[in-house]
């Protein structure tokens, strides 16, 4: 049962958080860390796809990330992957496979301490054109773009990635394939 959330975002039903902004409503666990749903797409030459992102205010503090965010109203897991990845990437043509990894994670960003807890899945598609559709006002001001990596260039890139061990992540998953349980990844607060 769900409940709305009162003024502060409350949700008395479910013990949960909602957080409002604008028209957009993305459930927030009880403990009030964000549920986020990530995609680990690999091409066919098994290359990743990741966005660049950067502090809205300052170009210099950038990074890599997986395409992904936060879970709205009433989707699944499975949903916001899918959802987030069209909009961020454009891309559509995806075969989703199994949670790979889960984190938690607490960074600063825009102005504000994000606490989340993530959820990576596995993802394969042929389309490697890429094109950001619906992008919110956040994300227009602080994503520059996407890139595919190997490992091989992920192992030796001095760029900041997230999460940190993703190359050597990527490398397990090429060589012995998806975990049969999801992963627990060591919690990154940054």
């Amino acid at each position: 049962m769900t409940r709305e959330a009162d003024g502060n975002g409350e949700c008395e039903a479910t013990g949960g958080v909602r957080e409002v902004t604008g028209d957009v409503v993305r459930e927030v666990a009880g403990d009030g860390v964000r549920k986020v749903a990530r995609v680990v797409l690999l091409d066919p030459r098994h290359r990743i796809l990741l966005l660049h992102g950067h502090e809205p205010d300052d170009l210099a503090d950038d990074w890599w990330f997986t395409p992904g965010g936060g879970v709205e109203g009433d989707e699944t897991r499975e949903e916001a992957a899918l959802r987030e990845l069209a909009e961020e990437t454009g891309i559509t043509e995806v075969e989703l496979g199994p949670v790979l990894w889960r984190r938690r994670c607490s960074f600063p960003f825009a102005g504000r301490r994000w606490d989340q807890d993530e959820w990576y899945y596995l993802a394969r598609t042929s389309q490697t054109v890429t094109g950001a559709t619906a992008l919110t006002d956040l994300e227009r001001r602080s994503v520059a773009g996407a890139r595919w990596w190997t490992c091989q260039e992920l192992t030796r890139s001095h760029e900041t990635v997230y999460p940190t061990r993703l190359a050597e992540l990527l490398r397990r998953l090429l060589d012995e394939g998806p975990p049969a349980r999801p992963e627990i990844l060591d919690t990154e607060i940054v």
